[in-house]
């Protein structure tokens, strides 16, 4: 019985690795489930429900955190079909993260990163009603992270762990008074290595330097995040943070330019894959934000092997025509042979592939 319970999370775990990962990325992936299975389980760091770890006040859809759980925000959120995500890292005490020179971090054993993905009613009152779907946690441990996602129950009292992940239909009016409803997916807990292998380590994608340096809100006070981490002894100081460029929020003109918030736009929702050493890196594509070379960019750039997400057109890029570039077609594409992002994703983010069609549409030819 466990092993027709393995063999069947391994074909699971393979329909949900990105068709433009390499080999070695995909044997990594289920060599790490099988490992996995055979020597330790994810699962001797869960528990039955969210309120169990202790991370929130009750009640519990308030968010509010318990002390040693600092609350966070990113300047550009990956797009996951509008949901609204509210954001928390809990590291030991004691211990304290330090960055590297692309402003990752390195994150001490016992270190969590929590997600709370939920929904208002209407977008035009969020402050209003909303429905919290899941909260996704991220636990380092010795040797790797371990990802487990909770469902929220109907009364919205507490969350349930879901190993093999849920489904369920989510619905809200927009932006444009429209009504929107959806199949939502909550991932299993296998399903995340599919983006987050970077040269075979399991990593985080959000939290970087340069998406944290910004004034958030905090219950006490308003204060630049990188500061307050620093403040509160969770972040190693460093004196390269007082040359750090300020983040860029790609729905906020205010905050760059069209190529530097379409470029923010790409490195969140596209770079954990299409860069080097993460799963699609044999595509040539590399759309990270500090990639300088305009054929890496995909600027006359032909696909490599896009097969019918191409479009039957020519290349990634056409500067000033977005109307021929493979990148504006499969952003604005929902088939699932065809669209990119592939994971994580139904709709089509609407104002990401307007930014997009600008971007290139300004490129000079």
């Amino acid at each position: 019985m466990q092993i027709l319970h393995l063999t069947n999370l391994l074909q699971e775990v393979t329909c949900y690795i990105p068709r433009t990962s390499t080999s070695s990325v995909k044997y990594f992936v289920l060599l790490t489930v099988f490992f996995s299975w055979i020597f330790s389980s994810p699962l001797d760091y869960a528990k039955p429900t969210l309120s169990e770890f202790g991370f929130f006040e009750e009640p519990l859809k308030r968010q509010h955190p318990m002390k040693g759980v600092i609350p966070y925000s990113v300047a550009s959120p990956l797009f996951s079909d509008y949901a609204e995500k509210l954001r928390f890292i809990k590291i030991p005490q004691g211990e304290k993260l330090t960055h590297n020179s692309d402003g990752s971090f390195n994150y001490p054993e016992g270190s969590v990163l929590i997600k709370t993905f939920y929904y208002p009613d209407n977008f035009n009152e969020p402050e209003k009603a909303h429905r919290i779907i899941e909260t996704r946690l991220l636990i380092k441990t010795e040797s790797d992270w371990v990802a487990l996602p909770y469902v929220w129950n109907e009364a919205q009292t507490d969350a349930y762990l879901e190993v093999a992940g849920h489904r369920l239909p989510v619905n809200w009016i927009d932006k444009n008074n429209d009504y929107v409803e959806i199949e939502y997916s909550v991932p299993n807990m296998n399903q995340c290595k599919g983006c987050h292998v970077h040269h075979n380590e399991f990593k985080p994608l959000g939290p970087k330097l340069r998406n944290l340096n910004f004034t958030y809100n905090y219950s006490d006070e308003s204060s630049n995040q990188i500061n307050k981490w620093v403040e509160l002894g969770i972040l190693e100081s460093s004196e390269s943070f007082s040359d750090l460029p300020k983040s860029i929020n790609y729905e906020d003109p205010h905050t760059g330019t069209v190529d530097d918030r379409a470029r923010a736009w790409l490195d969140i929702n596209c770079a954990n894959c299409h860069q080097l050493g993460g799963p699609a890196q044999t595509s040539g594509l590399f759309l990270e934000f500090g990639q300088m070379n305009p054929k890496s960019l995909g600027i006359m750039k032909p696909p490599i092997a896009a097969g019918r997400g191409s479009g039957n057109l020519k290349y990634t890029i056409v500067p000033g025509h977005p109307e021929e570039s493979i990148m504006v077609y499969r952003i604005n594409s929902t088939d699932p042979g065809v669209m990119m992002p592939e994971l994580g994703r139904k709709l089509i983010h609407k104002e990401g592939l307007a930014l997009i069609r600008q971007w290139i549409k300004e490129m000079n030819p």
